[in-house]
């Protein structure tokens, strides 16, 4: 969802990097094989985290949420010569396109993926994150950052995605919808931690940037 005009949207698109070849090709084949592309993080957010990313310089990034591996792709763009992406989904379906695109990157030797439950699979990787990006299920945003808040590095980024949550957010809650209460919790509880420096950007469905002090 787009919360800009469409003219000012369509502009800021047009005004910004192009995104690569490879990632046209993913985007292409995501959009023609897998349900629900809407979930790709797209050209212009892809730009976003690609710029992010390389600002930061990271050595290590953890991805909770890989479905068809765009983000992790423009995730690894920023990484040190010697860095690792760490990149976990829990859909076995989507591995082999994954994989087909992270071994066509340059990147090929950095990506590590996993397939499975995050809150099982993080526990188990033994290093500390200068990026993080969430972008998995809603429900369990908390639980996620509970698991990696002590595991960021001082200056560490957190990416949160769809926090404005298609404007449910300022809407009547539905106290059946889970995920926007989460989501409400969630939102809340980055602008109040007092270890984070917390920006939320009305990019696309809502992207926050988190700077663990």
């Amino acid at each position: 969802m787009n919360f800009l005009p469409e003219l000012i949207d369509e502009y800021a698109v047009n005004h910004s990097q192009d995104e690569p070849q490879l990632l046209k090709e993913l985007s292409r084949e995501t959009w023609q094989k897998v349900l629900n592309p809407r979930m790709l993080s797209g050209a212009f957010q892809g730009r976003v985290l690609s710029m992010i990313s390389k600002l930061i310089n990271p050595k290590t990034i953890l991805e909770i949420g890989t479905y068809t591996g765009y983000s992790a792709l423009c995730l690894a763009e920023g990484l040190q010569y010697d860095g690792t992406l760490f990149t976990i989904d829990k859909n076995e379906e989507l591995e082999e396109l994954q994989y087909k695109y992270f071994q066509k990157s340059e990147y090929r030797n950095q990506i590590k993926s996993y397939v499975g439950n995050a809150l099982d699979i993080i526990p188990t990787l033994e290093v500390t994150f200068d990026l993080v990006f969430i972008d998995a299920d809603k429900s369990n945003y908390l639980n996620y950052f509970n698991l990696i808040i002590e595991r960021m590095n001082k200056g560490g980024v957190i990416l949160s995605d769809n926090v404005l949550w298609s404007g449910k957010v300022v809407e009547e809650l539905d106290t059946k919808d889970i995920d926007t209460k989460i989501l409400l919790e969630y939102n809340k509880l980055l602008k109040e931690d007092n270890r984070l420096e917390t920006v939320l950007l009305p990019i696309r469905d809502g992207l926050t940037i988190s700077r663990v002090k």
